[in-house]
């Protein structure tokens, strides 16, 4: 489908507000880390409970309080919320390092059909390329908490930043952040393609 393949993943980073186009500045926002996709929804009370588990989690590796270095993770906030106020008045109490795709966003159907998201909350677990490490990392991370962190980083196999030269992070920085969420549209709209053309043969066979 060509729609899949035009226009730019509007991205927001939750410190400010605003939507992630300065390159330079968030280059390395989803770059060579762990993407975590979290399904949910401010009104859902399996989300409510859920989200402070997951609060916390995130915060232990990536507050520099618990740890000496911030962990190679990075999360994106997939609303369904019914209102955007709804989804504005969640992320405020939610870390600022949390991104999230801008409310109404069509890619967010997308998503849900590609990891087949039938309730939330759910915590789809990526390696930088778009393959998924864990389908639903929600009891994972609920009863290990961030220990299980290392074992999706090791599925990930990321480069470790203390061996990657200042031209690599240059390099980065000069691609777009939302590179992995584009290669998530390009496998979603290659798989329906795929999935169209097997369908006329299937046709054509049967004539």
């Amino acid at each position: 489908m060509a729609s899949l393949f035009a226009g730019k993943v509007l991205i927001v980073n939750n410190r400010d507000r605003d939507e992630v186009e300065t390159e330079r500045e968030l280059g390395l926002a989803l770059e060579n880390r762990v993407m975590l996709l979290y399904f949910g929804a401010a009104e859902c009370p399996r989300c409510r409970s859920f989200a402070p588990r997951l609060k916390d989690f995130f915060v232990r590796l990536t507050d520099e309080f618990y740890v000496e270095r911030a962990s190679q993770v990075c999360l994106v906030y997939v609303s369904r919320d019914a209102t955007e106020q709804q989804e504005a008045a969640f992320l405020k109490s939610m870390p600022k390092r949390w991104l999230s795709l801008r409310f109404g966003d069509e890619f967010k159907r997308e998503l849900e059909l590609r990891f087949e998201v039938s309730e939330v909350p759910r915590v789809v677990v990526l390696k930088p390329n778009g393959d998924v490490i864990v389908g639903n990392a929600v009891d994972e991370i609920t009863s290990m908490g961030p220990a299980c962190f290392q074992n999706w980083q090791e599925a990930a196999e990321l480069v470790d930043r203390n061996f990657r030269l200042a031209e690599d992070f240059d390099d980065c920085a000069r691609r777009s952040i939302t590179d992995p969420l584009r290669r998530l549209k390009y496998k979603l709209g290659k798989r329906e393609k795929s999935g169209s053309e097997e369908q006329k043969e299937d046709s054509v066979e049967s004539l």
